[in-house]
Protein backbone atom coordinates (compact mmCIF):
# COMPACT_ATOMS: atom_id res chain seq x y z
CA UNK A 1 0.00 0.00 0.00
CA UNK A 2 1.31 3.44 -0.93
CA UNK A 3 -0.02 6.63 0.60
CA UNK A 4 0.50 10.05 -0.97
CA UNK A 5 -0.30 13.05 1.21
CA UNK A 6 -0.58 16.68 0.22
CA UNK A 7 -1.97 19.98 1.44
CA UNK A 8 0.40 21.18 4.11
CA UNK A 9 1.76 24.69 4.29
CA UNK A 10 2.01 27.89 6.27
CA UNK A 11 -1.13 29.37 7.76
CA UNK A 12 -1.88 32.07 10.31
CA UNK A 13 -3.44 31.23 13.66
CA UNK A 14 -7.17 30.84 13.26
CA UNK A 15 -6.82 29.79 9.64
CA UNK A 16 -7.68 26.56 7.89
CA UNK A 17 -5.95 23.88 5.86
CA UNK A 18 -7.13 20.68 4.23
CA UNK A 19 -4.85 17.70 4.00
CA UNK A 20 -5.49 15.01 1.40
CA UNK A 21 -4.15 11.51 1.06
CA UNK A 22 -4.60 9.03 -1.78
CA UNK A 23 -3.98 5.32 -1.34
CA UNK A 24 -2.86 2.85 -3.99
CA UNK A 25 -1.81 -0.78 -4.03
CA UNK A 26 -3.46 -3.55 -1.97
CA UNK A 27 -6.37 -1.45 -0.80
CA UNK A 28 -8.28 -4.50 0.39
CA UNK A 29 -5.90 -4.73 3.36
CA UNK A 30 -7.02 -1.33 4.63
CA UNK A 31 -9.91 -0.74 7.01
CA UNK A 32 -8.75 2.20 9.09
CA UNK A 33 -7.11 5.36 7.78
CA UNK A 34 -5.76 8.18 9.87
CA UNK A 35 -3.47 11.09 10.42
CA UNK A 36 -0.58 11.17 12.85
CA UNK A 37 1.51 14.22 13.61
CA UNK A 38 4.87 14.86 15.16
CA UNK A 39 5.91 18.26 16.40
CA UNK A 40 9.55 19.18 17.01
CA UNK A 41 10.74 17.68 20.28
CA UNK A 42 7.45 15.89 20.91
CA UNK A 43 6.19 12.36 20.58
CA UNK A 44 4.20 11.33 17.59
CA UNK A 45 0.46 11.26 18.21
CA UNK A 46 -2.60 9.98 16.41
CA UNK A 47 -4.69 13.01 15.53
CA UNK A 48 -7.70 11.35 13.92
CA UNK A 49 -8.75 8.04 12.46
CA UNK A 50 -11.71 6.82 10.44
CA UNK A 51 -12.94 3.35 9.56
CA UNK A 52 -14.24 2.25 6.18
CA UNK A 53 -17.72 2.55 7.66
CA UNK A 54 -17.17 6.18 8.57
CA UNK A 55 -16.67 5.91 12.32
CA UNK A 56 -14.21 8.61 13.39
CA UNK A 57 -12.18 9.36 16.48
CA UNK A 58 -10.08 12.38 17.42
CA UNK A 59 -7.43 13.29 19.93
CA UNK A 60 -8.95 15.63 22.51
CA UNK A 61 -6.89 18.64 21.49
CA UNK A 62 -8.43 18.80 17.99
CA UNK A 63 -12.05 17.88 18.71
CA UNK A 64 -14.41 20.47 17.31
CA UNK A 65 -11.69 21.94 15.08
CA UNK A 66 -10.57 19.07 12.84
CA UNK A 67 -12.72 16.80 10.72
CA UNK A 68 -11.55 13.57 9.14
CA UNK A 69 -13.42 12.21 6.15
CA UNK A 70 -12.98 9.44 3.68
CA UNK A 71 -13.94 8.68 0.11
CA UNK A 72 -13.73 4.92 -0.33
CA UNK A 73 -14.39 5.14 -4.07
CA UNK A 74 -11.42 7.48 -4.48
CA UNK A 75 -9.36 5.53 -1.93
CA UNK A 76 -8.69 8.83 -0.19
CA UNK A 77 -8.79 10.34 3.27
CA UNK A 78 -8.93 14.00 4.17
CA UNK A 79 -8.29 16.12 7.24
CA UNK A 80 -10.03 19.48 7.38
CA UNK A 81 -8.27 21.62 9.98
CA UNK A 82 -10.00 24.78 11.16
CA UNK A 83 -9.18 27.30 13.88
CA UNK A 84 -5.56 26.29 13.67
CA UNK A 85 -3.28 27.06 16.59
CA UNK A 86 0.52 27.37 16.78
CA UNK A 87 0.56 24.12 18.74
CA UNK A 88 -0.86 22.34 15.67
CA UNK A 89 2.47 22.94 13.95
CA UNK A 90 3.89 19.55 13.05
CA UNK A 91 4.65 17.13 10.28
CA UNK A 92 1.43 15.28 9.50
CA UNK A 93 1.50 11.70 8.25
CA UNK A 94 -1.25 9.86 6.42
CA UNK A 95 -1.53 6.29 7.69
CA UNK A 96 -3.61 3.19 7.15
CA UNK A 97 -4.07 -0.34 8.40
CA UNK A 98 -6.38 -3.26 8.87
CA UNK A 99 -7.15 -2.81 12.58
CA UNK A 100 -5.08 0.21 13.64
CA UNK A 101 -4.02 3.02 11.30
CA UNK A 102 -0.31 2.41 11.80
CA UNK A 103 0.54 -0.37 9.36
CA UNK A 104 1.23 1.80 6.34
CA UNK A 105 2.72 5.29 6.33
CA UNK A 106 2.91 7.98 3.73
CA UNK A 107 5.48 10.72 3.52
CA UNK A 108 4.86 13.60 5.88
CA UNK A 109 3.45 16.95 4.96
CA UNK A 110 4.50 19.94 7.04
CA UNK A 111 1.95 22.23 8.63
CA UNK A 112 3.18 25.47 10.16
CA UNK A 113 0.82 27.74 12.07
CA UNK A 114 2.45 31.09 12.63
CA UNK A 115 1.80 34.78 12.26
Amino acid sequence: VQLQASGGGLVQPGGSLRLSCAASGSISSINVMGWYRQAPGKQRELVAAITSGGSAEYVTSVKGRFTISRDNAKKSVYLQMNSLKPEDTAVYYCTAGLIQPDQYWGQGTKVTVSS
